[in-house]
């Protein structure tokens, strides 16, 4: 039996009327970028998140660039982000020159370690008196901001972090990435930080036909900014009040994603109910202590972007899998820190045993609403005959 790690063909053919009816207006209008059709999508957004300034842009890693723009980040600036996380989270803040400072991992849920943020704080920065931000101790740059990662469709600790924000006086900017209508207490993803970023690349829960991103903020000065900076720093066109880039969103995506978002709830539900159907299919073939299943805080609920598993001899069950014709991801196979364009930051292989313990043993299986309980069968039955189970 043939599983694929995503079937995004299965997705588009269940709401495929729904689609051609969105995009058809755009396409006879020519209004391609921008537009009421942009806006129209913003107000969804606004409504899912419960956070009033909604901006629309081209890409997940342009709503972290212009993020980062918009709070003034730059050459003098450090920020804290996960190393085990993708590449955009750091590499969209270091185009601007700042710093990013890599910090360790729960290693039950995979997002950025609250209390290992506190002690690296600690140990490398010393804490103004005046209200300013930390300064580190070795190269006296400032300490301008957090950026924890919603990682595989769970929000981090997100009251641990906003505390550290309120303690040393520097914003909380949300990855949620991977973790649209996720929630912490109740609390939606991107609804509690200084500024939330999404993407909508076409593998996410929430997925466009092409990039696409979103940014969230309720600071309405904030907002008015972000708005400018995706538009070439400018409301008006051909005058710039600021540098800014071209962050816009195409009217096409806008489109597509007014269709899906209002299918988007009952897609977590068909994950959720996946995800609990593996739990039982990894029980009942007795491999609950061979194989550590996914974590699920108390605090929070899980919209399934990924499942998860970490495996023995991980690598080796990847090529069991792919002979049976099951897909399967490796998220992510070398850690940040450890990666060679960031080389100069100094960081050596030890430095953060979690995130590096969890590159070699996580693997990402099928999971998504199409997904069908024979199928699901079929991925534990091999692994079960991988581990020498029944």
């Amino acid at each position: 039996m043939k599983v694929p790690l995503l079937d995004l063909v299965g997705q588009y053919k269940s709401i495929q009327s729904e689609i051609q009816a969105a995009i058809a207006p755009v396409m006879e209008s020519q209004m391609l970028i921008l537009g009421a059709t942009v806006e129209k999508f913003e107000a969804a957004m606004a409504e899912l998140t419960g956070v009033k300034h909604s901006i629309a842009m081209s890409s997940g890693s342009d709503a972290i660039l212009i993020a980062a723009m918009g709070l003034g980040l730059g050459r003098e600036d450090d920020v804290i982000v996960p190393s085990f996380t993708f590449f955009a989270t750091a590499g969209c803040i270091a185009r601007l020159g700042i710093r990013p400072v890599f910090a360790d991992i729960d290693p039950k849920t995979y997002c950025l370690s609250p209390d290992a943020v506190t002690a690296l704080i600690a140990r490398d920065y010393v804490v103004k008196k005046d209200g300013a931000p930390p300064v580190n101790r070795k190269t006296g740059r400032a300490l301008r901001g957090i950026m924890p990662v919603h990682l595989y469709g769970q929000c981090a600790d997100m009251d641990a972090f906003l505390k550290i924000g309120e303690i040393y006086g520097i914003p909380i900017i949300e990855d949620a990435a991977q973790a649209i209508d996720a929630h912490y207490q109740g609390r939606p993803a991107g609804s509690m930080g200084t500024i939330s970023c999404f993407s909508f690349y076409p593998t996410k829960n929430l997925g466009a036909f092409g990039d696409a991103g979103h940014v969230v903020t309720p600071d309405p000065k904030l907002g008015d900014l972000i708005r400018k900076l995706r538009v070439h720093g400018g409301h008006q066109r051909y005058y710039h009040d600021i540098v800014g880039i071209n962050g816009r969103m195409d009217a096409i995506q806008a489109a597509v994603l007014s269709v899906k978002i209002r299918h988007l709830k009952g897609w977590i539900r068909a994950r959720q109910e996946r995800a609990a159907r593996y739990a039982a299919l990894f029980a009942k073939h007795g491999l609950t202590g061979t194989v550590t299943l996914p974590f699920t805080a108390p605090d929070r609920d899980h919209t399934w972007h990924q499942y998860v598993i970490r495996a023995p001899r991980r690598d080796a069950l990847r090529d069991h899998l792919k002979a049976a014709e099951v897909g399967s991801e490796v998220y992510y196979p070398l850690p940040l820190h450890m990666q060679s364009c960031f080389a100069d930051l100094g960081c050596r292989e030890g430095d953060l045993p979690e995130s590096e313990k969890a590159a070699k043993e996580v693997l990402a299986l099928p999971i998504y609403p199409e997904l069908s309980e024979e199928q699901q069968g079929w991925v534990v039955a091999k692994i079960a005959e991988f581990y020498g189970k029944r």
